[in-house]
């Protein structure tokens, strides 16, 4: 069984998806699994070693149409028997058709996706992100993926460590999604911990230079690894060291899902019921603030609002909620 998986989005949606994979690849131990997504997503196979083949294609990028004529080619190049892709886009069984591939499977958008793909699975947005995407492999096995897992050894913990991430993506600063709280705010977390006797750790990716060094300004106190972490594996094992882990509504909370890390999550204007897991391992840390159409983010605007009274959260917040 040879089969395309279709995912475009963020770090995190590909880690979301993982669970969808796993379960084909249990269903057909012996498939090869190639996965097309953005460039910069493409470090979810150091995470896993059921992915064989990456297909790299930047619809975001000025030449969209151009990149999917570029998946269509490939798709049809590369003897598909089956091809999975998630997206509520109503041409995107247009496109899965155009790729010749006999099993066609993703979301049921209208007449046309009932006509053209194999079968048109439900899209259900009101559940966590990773069953929904699952949902797309209902018809084709009876195995069952819950969670993210990684391909990621168990570490042995540092005693009485924390480990903070507080950094999101450039991408969506850019585009005017504030979904964190200020590198002053976790400065005066860290201090608090250590007051609290706790092992501090720090660590953030390319993006968070900026607040990496706010913080490094304003306290003093915690183990530094910032830029020690060369790779999102790299993180991932970091993540696994630390007893606590405390981070923003971005890709390393569910890398801390995957490694099964107590993990507290900073959510402001988004979804925490789609973005987390029910567990007792991961808890939302949330605002009291409120807001009459909170979570608004995706569900009502793309951009976050000037007020942000749902991410007033403060240090000792935060805090309280560290053993």
């Amino acid at each position: 069984m040879n089969i395309l998986a279709i995912n475009f989005g963020g770090i995190g949606d590909e880690i979301f998806f993982l669970p969808a994979l796993i379960s084909l690849k249990k269903e057909y131990p012996e498939a090869k699994i190639t996965l097309a997504l953005e460039p910069r997503s493409k470090s979810v196979k150091d995470l896993t070693n059921i992915i064989d083949n990456l297909f790299l294609i930047d619809v975001k990028g000025k030449n969209k149409y151009f990149e999917l004529l570029k998946l269509v080619y490939l798709a049809r190049r590369g003897n598909f028997d089956m091809v999975i892709s998630s997206g509520g886009n109503k041409l995107i069984s247009l496109l899965l058709f155009m790729t010749g591939i006999k099993k066609r499977y993703g979301y049921y958008t209208g007449s046309l996706s009932e006509k053209l793909l194999t079968k048109a699975v439900p899209l259900n947005k009101n559940q966590y992100a990773c069953a929904m995407y699952h949902d797309l492999v209902t018809p084709i096995t009876e195995h069952k993926t819950y969670l993210p897992e990684i391909d990621v050894n168990e570490q042995e913990k540092i005693p009485n460590s924390v480990l903070i991430h507080p950094g999101v993506s450039k991408m969506s600063i850019q585009k005017g999604m504030i979904k964190t709280i200020t590198a002053e705010v976790w400065a005066e977390t860290i201090d608090l911990l250590v007051k609290k006797g706790k092992h501090v750790m720090l660590a953030g990716g390319p993006d968070d230079a900026e607040v990496i060094e706010t913080i490094r300004k304003n306290t003093t106190g915690f183990e530094d690894y910032y830029g020690k972490t060369k790779s999102l594996k790299d993180l991932a094992v970091l993540i696994g060291k630390a007893e606590q882990f405390i981070c923003s509504d971005s890709a390393p909370l569910h890398a801390g899902v995957a490694m099964k890390t107590r993990t507290y999550v900073i959510f402001g204007p988004t979804d925490d019921k789609k973005l987390i897991p029910q567990s007792d391992l991961v808890t939302a840390i949330k605002a009291d603030d409120n807001c009459p159409i909170k979570p608004c983010l995706w569900e009502h605007r793309q951009t976050t609002c000037e007020k942000l009274d749902c991410l007033k959260i403060t240090a000792e917040d935060i805090v309280k909620y560290i053993n």
